[in-house]
């Protein structure tokens, strides 16, 4: 005789349903790695003089523009 076991999903939990804040938290993310992306390309345009001038290091402009994105 085979037997069956279903188990049970919660589909809402909190303030929405699982697929709800999945789609937030991707939204989410692909706002930060706007942000991420466009300090990149703006710091990555400036000149070394300039990034000197304003305390950055060429090397710096990663590590910036992921905290950029982590509080944004």
């Amino acid at each position: 005789m085979a037997q069956m076991t279903a188990t049970a999903f919660p589909t809402t939990q909190g303030n929405g349903s699982f697929l709800s804040r999945f789609i937030e938290d991707r939204r989410a993310a692909r706002a930060r790695r706007a942000v991420y992306t466009q300090t990149v390309r703006e710091l990555g345009a400036l000149s070394d003089r300039d990034l000197a001038d304003i305390g950055i290091g060429r090397s710096d402009i990663r590590r910036i523009a992921r905290e950029a994105a982590r509080v944004a």
